[in-house]
């Protein structure tokens, strides 16, 4: 019996989101301190390439993963202007798994979802790859150990200090507004692509119609991509069911000139 646990412990893969890139070495080196400490963990990486400090975008990233991975996965979630503050390192145990990082409001959007069973300020430095850790590199110093010892099977109260569910950040989406004949709402992401995912929820626009306005324009809706000519705008719910506007072959964002939280109107067609 112990063997078989101990078995499905280390089969917990570890996901990691940072701002970091690829192009220097601290994604590596955090998979190196995993390494060190459980050599047998599988690593996953979710992307590197949130953009630099926005934590906006690394909520969304984690909230629009979760659910695809297995049960008990760990996210280390490192997108950390406040690194070396007094800003809380965490960890968190939710229905689905743990996340490690920041208390930042990354995994805010997960609690909305699945909500928060333990949660735990990361106060024990014997679980810490050193007990007085960089000033800006918390991510190899804190959390890249602190999720592989949790890899092993440590339990999250071992870890430091508990905390309840309300003291952690929140970093709630700008909410959108249900108007007559229509709705009004913001950006949330912006993908390498350019593509926008709005606020707006896709069950509120299945099975209708609908043209949205941004910067001044008017965007026919569509189910997909190639609905629309090359080059052309095109409103769709997208596969993470947040209403999103593409331009077929081309960049969005570059077209319409906008940015993480400019508005857009939805109208919905009789």
């Amino acid at each position: 019996m112990a063997s078989n646990f101990h078995a499905s412990i280390v089969s917990r893969p570890l996901v990691l989101l940072t701002d970091f890139g690829l192009q220097d070495g601290y994604t590596g080196i955090m998979k190196g301190v995993i390494a060190q400490i459980a050599p047998q963990a599988r690593i996953i990486d979710l992307t590197h390439h949130i953009p630099p400090q926005n934590i906006l975008a690394g909520r969304f990233c984690l909230l629009n993963a979760y659910r695809y991975f297995p049960p008990a996965s760990i996210f280390i979630g490192v997108v950390d202007p406040g690194v070396g503050s007094h800003r809380r390192g965490i960890a968190v145990r939710f229905a689905e798994g743990f996340f490690v990082g920041p208390d930042n409001g990354l995994v805010s959007g997960i609690l909305r979802e699945s909500p928060c069973l333990e949660a735990v300020s990361l106060t024990n430095t014997d679980y810490w790859r050193v007990p007085q850790p960089s000033g800006t590199f918390h991510g190899r110093d804190i959390f890249a150990a602190v999720g592989a010892h949790l890899s092993l099977g440590l339990a999250p109260a071992q870890l430091g200090d508990p905390l309840d569910s309300s003291e952690l950040v929140d970093l709630p989406l700008s909410p959108f507004q249900i108007q007559p004949g229509g709705l009004e709402g913001s950006i949330q992401y912006i993908d390498h692509f350019g593509n926008l995912i709005t606020n707006m929820p896709g069950n509120l626009l299945r099975g209708k119609s609908w043209t949205v306005h941004l910067s001044g324009q008017m965007i026919i809706s569509g189910k997909t991509y190639s609905s629309v000519a090359l080059g052309t705008a095109i409103a769709l719910i997208g596969s993470h069911n947040y209403l999103e506007i593409a331009v077929n072959g081309g960049n969005a964002q570059e077209q319409f000139g906008v940015n993480w939280g400019d508005s857009l109107t939805l109208s919905f067609l009789s």
